[in-house]
C-alpha cells in the first residue's frame, strides 16, 4: 500500500458515488487506462472500492461532522480501513498527509453506538422497511449484515465434457496455499464452492469449457426447469446465456434449446462461452422485445420456458453493492409492470403439459410472490407445482415450500426466488380473453425450424441429430454469474443514505 495507490483508490470511488452506471464497469475501465497497476494493486483499489460500497452507510456515518455533510470518497477509504478493516493509524500514518491524519483520529474515535438498524444493515430506508415488513427486524438486520460479506466463487462443472470429482481433484491439487477451502458445494450436485478470488479466466478447466463460473443458486434454477431429452426449451430472457448452458447439459445435448433476448451484445457473448461449452442443441435469438411478432410461429411449442426476469437484483448485493444504492422504489416499481408482461407472454409459448418457470435474483415480494400470485389469478389454464418436489426427483434435498427461496444467510447463495407453474389446459378452454383466443388461432402450426433469424448474431448452430442422445461473467475481480438485469439505474445521492429517515414512494 502506498498513498498513490489510496489515492487511486478514492479517485475510482469518487467516480462510482454518482451511481451512474454499473460500479464493475467503471472499475473495469479505470484499469484499461491504468495497465501499469500490478495485480496486488488493483486487488486493493477493487477490494478498497467493493469494501466502501457494501459499507457505505456506516462510514458515510462515521465519516460525516454533521448529519448533511457530503460524502468524501478520500474519508470514505481510510474510514473503511480503519473501522472495516481494522488497521491501525500508526500502520497507516507514513502514508497519510497532516489533514488526513487529523480525519484518522477522528473516524477513529466516531461513536457507532445506537445506529439505526437500516444504518446497521447499510441499506436505504425504503429497503429497509420493505424487509421489515416481510422478514421482521431480527432476520432482516441478519439479510442487510450478511450482504456485507463479499460471495464466494462458484463453478458449474460442464458435465458434457467433465465430471465434478475430476475437477475438484485437479484445483486441490493445484492448491499450494495449504487451505482446504475448495469444496462440493452443498445443494448443487456440479457445483464447486472457492472461497478465494483467482483469475479463473485463463485456467485450462475454462478455457476448455468445462467450468463455468456461476452462482449455486441459479445452477439450481436449472435443475428446476427439469429439462428432459429432446425437449422444446426456452430461456426467454438469456442475457449472457448462463443458465441457457446449464439447461442445454441437462438435456444432453438433444432437443432443442432456444436463448431469446432483447440484447445482441449479450447474446453474442452467449456466442463465446457456446463454443467452449460443446453444446450443439442451443439456438440464439434476439427479439426486439416479449412481443416480438415471430414469437406467435412458436405459441404452444414449448416443454420448458424459463423466465429469469429483468428484476431489481437485489439477491446479488454480495457481487453487486452498488445496486443497494442505485435502485429506488420507482425503478421497482417499473420492473414489476415487465415482469408482469414478460412472464403473461411466455406463458403463451408453453405448451398443454408443460411448464413455466418464473425467477428472479431478487428479495422482494413486489417481485416475487406478488408476481406469481397475480398470474395465477390471470391465467386459470396455469397451476402451481411444488419446487421442493421437483428438486428432490433429482435427488436435490433442498425444501423452502411451494417456492423455490434461497437467502444468502440460510443458503450461502445470492438471493433467488422462482415459481414453476404447469399448464393444465388450452387457453381457450381456460376462458381466457378474446384477444388472446384470437390471437391463437390466427397463429397456423408449423414447424420449430421455420423460425425466422431474428438478427445477425455470430453463433454456430449446428442441428442437433434426431433422437441420438449426446450434449450442453469469466471474471476475476468480482465473479457475477450470470448478471442481474438492471433496467436504467438512476443516480442516487449519497446524502439520502445518512441516518435521516427519507419517505420512499411505495412501489405499489
Amino acid at each position: 500500500m502506498t498513498p498513490n495507490l489510496i489515492r487511486q483508490a478514492a479517485v475510482v470511488l469518487s467516480n462510482l458515488l454518482t451511481f451512474s452506471s454499473p460500479a464493475d464497469a467503471k472499475l473495469s475501465e479505470f484499469f484499461r487506462n491504468n495497465r501499469d497497476l500490478g495485480t496486488k494493486e488493483r486487488a486493493f483499489v477493487a477490494e478498497s472500492v467493493y469494501g466502501v460500497l457494501r459499507r457505505l452507510r456506516f462510514l458515510s456515518t462515521v465519516t460525516a461532522n454533521k448529519e448533511d455533510d457530503p460524502d468524501d470518497a478520500r474519508k470514505l477509504i481510510l474510514a473503511y480501513l480503519l473501522r472495516v478493516q481494522g488497521m491501525s493509524i500508526r500502520e497507516l500514518e507514513p502514508m497519510l498527509s497532516e489533514q488526513q491524519k487529523e480525519w484518522a483520529h477522528m473516524i477513529k474515535a466516531k461513536s457507532t453506538e445506537n445506529l439505526p438498524l437500516a444504518v446497521q444493515a447499510d441499506v436505504r430506508d425504503w429497503l429497509w422497511d420493505k424487509l421489515v415488513a416481510q422478514y421482521g427486524e431480527k432476520e432482516a438486520l441478519t439479510i442487510g449484515r450478511s450482504m456485507h460479506e463479499q460471495a464466494t466463487l462458484d463453478l458449474r462443472v460442464n458435465t458434457i465434457k467433465g465430471n465434478r470429482d475430476e475437477v475438484l481433484a485437479k484445483f486441490i491439487a493445484e492448491n499450494t496455499s495449504g487451505e482446504t477451502n475448495i469444496t462440493k458445494t452443498p445443494y448443487s450436485p456440479i457445483g464447486i464452492r472457492m472461497p478465494n478470488r483467482m483469475n479463473i479466466g485463463r485456467h485450462v478447466l475454462f478455457t476448455e469449457g468445462k467450468i463455468e463460473v456461476q452462482d449455486e443458486g441459479s445452477q439450481l434454477l436449472a435443475y428446476l426447469v427439469a429439462p428432459k431429452r429432446g425437449m422444446m426449451v426456452a430461456d426467454f430472457c438469456a442475457g449472457a446465456g448462463g443458465k441457457s448452458l446449464a439447461i442445454g447439459a441437462l438435456m444432453r445435448n438433444t432437443g432443442r434449446l432456444y436463448a431469446f433476448d432483447v440484447s445482441e451484445k449479450r447474446l453474442h457473448n452467449l456466442g463465446q462461452r457456446l463454443k467452449r461449452s460443446g453444446l450443439s442443441n442451443m439456438h440464439a435469438q434476439v427479439i426486439s422485445s416479449e412481443t416480438d411478432p415471430k414469437l406467435k410461429r412458436l405459441n404452444g411449442k414449448f416443454d420448458r420456458v424459463l423466465v429469469d426476469a429483468p428484476c431489481s437484483g437485489l439477491g446479488t448485493l454480495r457481487r453487486n453493492p452498488d445496486l443497494k444504492w442505485r435502485q429506488m422504489p420507482e425503478d421497482v416499481a417499473e420492473l414489476n409492470v415487465k415482469q408482469t408482461n414478460i412472464l403473461a407472454r411466455a406463458a403463451k409459448l408453453t405448451k398443454t403439459g408443460g411448464r413455466l418457470i418464473y425467477a428472479t435474483c431478487s428479495l422482494l415480494n413486489d417481485e416475487n410472490e406478488n408476481i406469481a400470485e397475480q398470474f395465477l389469478a390471470a391465467h386459470p389454464d396455469f397451476k402451481l407445482l411444488n419446487a421442493a418436489e421437483i428438486l428432490a426427483q433429482q435427488q436435490i434435498e433442498l425444501d423452502t415450500g411451494n417456492y423455490l427461496k434461497l437467502l444468502p444467510h440460510l443458503h450461502n447463495t445470492d438471493g433467488f426466488f422462482a415459481a414453476v407453474f404447469e399448464k393444465t389446459q388450452a387457453a381457450n378452454e381456460a376462458g381466457t380473453d378474446k384477444a388472446d383466443v384470437e390471437t391463437s388461432e390466427a397463429v397456423a402450426p408449423v414447424e420449430v425450424e421455420a423460425l425466422e433469424p431474428a438478427a445477425t448474431v455470430e453463433l454456430e448452430e449446428v442441428k442437433p441429430k434426431a433422437k441420438k442422445p449426446r450434449t450442453v461473467k469469466a471474471k476475476a475481480a468480482e465473479p457475477e454469474a450470470d448478471k442481474p438485469k438492471v433496467e436504467k439505474p438512476k443516480a442516487a445521492k449519497i446524502k439520502a443514505d445518512k441516518p435521516k429517515a427519507v419517505k420512499p414512494k411505495t412501489a405499489e
